[in-house]
């Protein structure tokens, strides 16, 4: 499947479009298992092209996206990349979603020497490949998401503070990276992990699972989860009546369907985040604003980065001045390793392996609302343990 977008400015573009477009191709899993996310970056990418686009492109060109369905595999996305790099000599390329399909993909961008900033791979392995062009635009990693709950939990006092938990991951870098980075932090503070259940991607009937942490009473319950995995997992404990005094999921919780598909029962539910739509970032309002226009509702987070994904692209073209294969691309990847980027989810750089230097805040659902709780300098409501029941 191709989708190709084309210049989405004024119907009169011509008098900002000097020369031919910018071509920047892309692969994504507009099908298969991580379709969902998949499509959020899409429009992140949309939308991103449409603003740029609507004040007159890059370099006083408009920017055309070339959009390949990598259909959720990873021998499929690299096909693309090497189609998009190699035979259909695109400008420029942009990462895909999962951690799954990023380092793959990666390899062949390295290959061809092309700029390769991404919005989904965030598992600590993606890190540790030697790549030199990678850059992942979010504030963190996935094993940093969790940092600022770790120090919170383990900050409580000793007769308040959970004494054991249990973890249910997919078989994903990313939702386990996210799951094991907290249990890293509490089992060094103390926190006894009584369940540790690892799952495959395409799992539907959670009730082993569930029965094994229902009967285990812990008192934290940590999902390493992408979205309908974690909606699943929850009802099965649901139905068991089991109720912990700390619930955590990686993605599922900032999903605008999660509340209705649990049966509204989400106050206490925790997630890390690295985007929020009142964030008071310059380009935020704007990003806002005019997703909402495009898309009929406001932007979350898998949306987010990929719009970020192309600022910190933009960023780089225009200081440059080029926007093309061969040394050019060099050039990219040398200014976006020495400089830090304004974008919708903050202010970012980068360390020698392409790991962002941030951190992510904590959201919780609180009154029907999912609304940060940590950091303390950015909260907007406080933190509420223990949870109540679901």
């Amino acid at each position: 499947m191709i989708v190709t977008l084309g210049a989405c400015g004024s119907s009169d573009g011509g008098d900002t479009q000097e020369g031919d477009p910018i071509v920047i191709g892309v692969s994504l899993p507009l099908t298969g298992d991580f379709s969902e996310p998949g499509k959020g970056v899409q429009q992140g990418y949309e939308a991103w092209q449409k603003i740029i686009n609507e004040k007159g492109g890059l370099l006083g060109r408009q920017v055309e996206l070339k959009i390949l369905d990598d259909q959720s595999n990873a021998d499929r996305v690299v096909a693309d990349y090497e189609q998009l790099i190699g035979k259909d000599e695109v400008d420029l390329v942009f990462g895909p979603f999962s951690t799954r399909l990023v380092v793959p993909s990666a390899r062949v961008a390295e290959e061809y020497g092309m700029l390769f900033v991404e919005p989904a791979g965030a598992a600590k392995e993606v890190f540790e490949q030697g790549f030199k062009n990678l850059f992942y635009a979010a504030p963190a990693v996935a094993n940093d998401h969790y940092n600022h709950l770790a120090e919170k939990i383990l900050a409580m006092p000793a007769d308040q503070r959970p004494k054991t938990a249990a973890y249910a991951a997919m078989d994903d870098p990313f939702a386990q990276g996210t799951a094991y980075g907290l249990k890293e932090k509490l089992e060094a503070g103390g926190v006894k992990t009584v369940v540790n259940e690892v799952y495959p991607p395409n799992t539907t009937d959670f009730s082993g699972i569930a029965a094994k942490i229902a009967d285990s009473k812990a008192d934290v319950l940590v999902g390493g989860s992408q979205y309908q995995d974690g909606v699943n997992l929850i009802v099965a404990l649901q139905q068991l009546g089991y109720q912990p005094k700390l619930a955590a999921f990686s993605t599922a919780p900032t999903n605008p369907e999660f509340a209705s598909a649990i049966g509204n029962k989400t106050e206490g539910v925790l997630s890390p985040t690295g985007y929020s739509q009142d964030a008071p970032y310059e380009s935020n309002k704007e990003f806002v604003e005019k997703y909402t226009a495009q898309f009929g509702k406001a932007p979350e987070e898998d949306q987010a980065n990929g719009y970020t994904t192309g600022q910190v692209v933009a960023a780089a073209v225009t200081a440059v001045g080029c926007a093309e294969q061969g040394e050019c691309q060099q050039k990219l990847v040398d200014w976006v390793r020495a400089n830090t980027v304004d974008t919708v989810v903050g202010p970012l750089s980068w360390d020698e392996t392409g790991k962002p230097k941030g951190a992510h805040m904590i959201q919780q659902w609180i009154g029907g609302d999912i609304k940060i709780v940590l950091p303390e300098d950015v909260k907007e409501a406080e933190f509420l343990y223990p949870k109540p029941a679901w």
